[in-house]
């Protein structure tokens, strides 16, 4: 049984390839089902989201198998197979372990340990398992790396560095805050990082979202998007005596709050602090405010440097991810060795026994005036042969069934002695087999 894995991402393939080979919830079951069908797929499970479309997948022959998942991913995007090549990367065997061992991380990830992807690895096992297309290999390849994933993150500490600019705003407010569940937030300007920085402040509590932009439309776009309300740039002042969070990031090409405005807000509420982001290049706050007590200004360059160091942690955390990915990778290949190297050296017993019995019946018929002893010490002899002749293969087997090419010496075995062996199809017989059949 072999493994491997086909798909793209969003460093192989921009998104309008990407969007054509998603596979939504609704459609995944019956697309792993699809696939499963094809007779050279022992087992699949299609990991979707918006970032890569990977199948993973086991099969007795590997080069049926590949086959196999090009085309049903040719047909289900309505690709041209010479484009094929373009877009798709393909991982067999240990290369494989590692890639899907690296995804569950987050260290393949477009933001260096991110946390979804674990659980979006998790829920395409689940999906699997409901289709019913796994089987034995493909329940322990996931179910270790939804282990390393988890081991990972306990060990290193990758997911607990911000590294967006929207996202370490949020860090830096909780600093202040401790917890953001309940705190207002308010918004001056709509574009699309303001967006990010309110969505990531929703996210972690935040219940009051008022956004104020000079083109009320967008104000209001935003604010329904949110679940927050529009207001009137007249009403800043008066707003920020009631929010606890100011993100700005206007096109205006001068300070939109000034020393004094705050000094001002900050007598109304001299007990409560007030957490100011300025994201705007030009800058729309006025580096002076940060000399007002109970006031805490970050601007893009405060968060850009706070990204830049946890940046250089989570750097220094995936390489120690790496090394955990290759001690995990060991311990599953010598599971996965085992099930090629343990009926190969049962194969190959059973054969010499085989031809034991064979042979000493043989050589008994013609020798029928032998004493019941010497038939023994014949017997005895024969067995002693077989044990000895099969000892240095099996005993060699065995060790190099630890490391990563372990069933490649089971496969070389096979072929050597002719051992067939249910459920694992030597390709190199097959293609001999094939060879004697060609006119």
């Amino acid at each position: 049984m072999f493994i491997f894995v086909v798909g793209l991402n969003h460093k192989t393939a921009p998104v309008e390839i990407r969007e054509q080979l998603s596979f939504p919830e609704h459609i995944l079951i019956d697309s792993l089902r699809r696939l499963h069908a094809e007779p050279a797929i022992e087992g699949c499970a299609i990991l979707s989201t918006c970032n890569r479309t990977e199948i993973y997948a086991a099969t007795t022959d590997i080069e049926k198998g590949l086959a196999a998942v090009r085309r049903f991913f040719t047909q289900s995007g309505k690709l041209e197979a010479d484009k094929f090549a373009n877009f798709f990367y393909t991982h067999t065997l240990y290369d494989a372990i590692r890639h899907l061992f690296r995804v569950a991380a987050g260290l393949d990830s477009m933001v260096l340990g991110e946390t979804q992807i674990l659980g979006q690895v998790r829920r395409t096992y689940q999906a699997a398992c409901e289709a019913g297309t796994s089987n034995s290999i493909l329940n322990t390849w996931f179910q270790q790396a939804i282990t390393v994933g988890k081991r990972i993150r306990t060990e290193t500490g990758i997911d607990q560095h911000a590294v967006s600019i929207s996202y370490t705003a949020v860090e830096l407010a909780k600093q202040v805050f401790t917890t953001l569940e309940g705190r207002s937030a308010l918004i001056l300007g709509a574009g699309k990082m303001s967006e990010l920085t309110l969505t990531h402040l929703i996210a972690n509590g935040v219940t009051t979202v008022l956004v104020a932009n000079r083109t009320r439309e967008r104000a209001e776009e935003l604010a329904r998007r949110c679940g927050g309300k529009a207001v009137s740039y007249d009403e800043i002042a008066a707003r920020m005596e009631e929010a606890d969070i100011v993100i700005s990031c206007t096109a205006a090409t001068h300070y939109v709050i000034r020393r004094e405005l705050v000094e001002k807000v900050m007598s109304t509420r001299p007990d409560r602090p007030l957490f100011l982001i300025d994201i705007a290049v030009p800058r729309d706050i006025d580096p002076a405010v940060a000399t007002v007590p109970a006031v805490h200004l970050f601007d893009i360059d405060d968060l850009q440097s706070v990204v830049d160091q946890n940046l250089a942690q989570r750097q220094k955390a995936a390489s120690e991810a790496e090394l955990i990915v290759e001690q995990e990778i060991a311990e599953f290949l010598k599971w996965l060795n085992s099930l090629f190297v343990v009926p190969t050296i049962v194969a190959l017993k059973n054969k010499g026994e085989a031809i034991r019995e064979k042979e000493l019946e043989r050589v008994l018929a013609k020798l029928k005036s032998l004493s019941e002893k010497d038939q023994k010490i014949i017997g005895a002899m024969a067995s002693s042969i077989v044990k000895q002749l099969l000892h240095d293969p099996i005993t060699q087997i065995r060790h190099y069934a630890a490391g990563p090419e372990g069933h490649l010496y089971s496969e070389i075995l096979q072929n050597l002695f002719s051992l067939e062996i249910a459920g694992q199809r030597s390709k190199g017989r097959d293609d001999q087999s094939d060879r004697r059949s060609q006119p």
